[in-house]
């Protein structure tokens, strides 16, 4: 990502639950209201995952907060989205995700110039003793920093 880009939400969870191979940019198909919202930063992408079906991506479970002024026009929060990528970023997923057992997790939501992005990743699931070997060496960082302070 570049500097002129604004992030709006991260997925800090993905980091803790996959070890992340690639990643990959991709817009997204959405409503007026639903980039206003995004605009003020009432998005979560906490339990979001990506699919594939019918040779397209969509991204499921990422909640997108009613825009207050919107009325009629929001749309469903937890509606499903179409994501944006071309047909050699899509092929490449789908035998990733159907051959290799790989997940596809967004990792954050920006907008750039004017439009909004979503970076997502191709991952593969960390078991629970990755997970607390994670966790022991970040700890064990931040005493060494603390020490060196």
């Amino acid at each position: 990502m570049a500097n002129n880009n604004k992030v709006v939400a991260n997925n800090k969870k993905a980091y803790h639950e996959y070890f992340i191979e690639e990643k990959y940019e991709a817009g997204l198909v959405l409503v007026g209201t639903e980039v206003k919202s995004i605009r003020q930063g009432k998005v979560n992408l906490k339990d979001s995952y990506v699919g594939i079906k019918n040779g397209e991506a969509f991204v499921y479970n990422m909640h997108i907060s009613p825009y207050e002024k919107g009325n009629i026009y929001n749309a469903d929060p937890l509606r499903v989205r179409k994501l944006l990528l071309n047909k050699r970023e899509l092929r490449k997923l789908i035998g990733l995700t159907i051959l290799k057992g790989y997940s596809l997790i967004p990792l954050s939501l920006y907008l750039k110039n004017g439009l909004v992005k979503m970076e997502l990743s191709v991952a593969k699931g960390k078991k629970n003793y990755d997970k607390r070997q994670d966790i022991a060496k970040k700890d064990a960082e931040r005493r060494m920093q603390r020490l060196n302070d």
